[in-house]
């Protein structure tokens, strides 16, 4: 692996462990962290959040629903957007604890946009959707 794509993939490695780091306990400040000041967000609720506090908010719209989450990405697909500036995309697979210890599972799609920065590396664009069933044509 040339040392560039090195640097992309260790960023998403580190990623990865902030963000797990915070989902293990449900942690909505942690979460906050793991993204830059002024990062957009889709994930899996409608809407769309834009900076730190509203993706907190996200997080915290889960609480007494989710009590902690396991993240590991797969089939990641790394490449360099410009110095500093990462993109990944491929799968997630989400190992959730709902509310009442009751596990659930799922896989989605992710891309993510990395940026270092606060002497770290954070998430400025996340977007995690569902891999369609038949192409999005439209009732027809």
């Amino acid at each position: 692996m040339p040392e560039a794509q090195l640097e992309g993939q260790q960023a998403l490695a580190q990623v990865e462990a902030a963000w797990n780091a915070a989902a293990g306990a449900w942690n909505v400040p942690a979460f906050a962290q793991v993204y830059a000041q002024d990062a957009v967000f889709f994930g899996g609720r409608p809407g769309h959040a834009v900076g730190r506090a509203a993706i907190a908010d996200y997080f915290a719209s889960y609480a007494g629903v989710i009590e902690s989450a396991a993240l590991t990405l797969t089939s990641q697909a790394v490449r360099a957007l410009a110095d500093g500036v990462w993109l990944a995309q491929g799968y997630g697979a989400f190992e959730f604890v709902l509310a009442g210890g009751k596990p659930s599972r799922n896989v989605l799609r992710t891309t993510l946009v990395l940026v270092h920065r606060e002497a770290r590396w954070q998430i400025l664009q996340h977007h995690f959707s569902e891999s369609p069933g038949t192409p999005p044509l439209g009732d027809h």
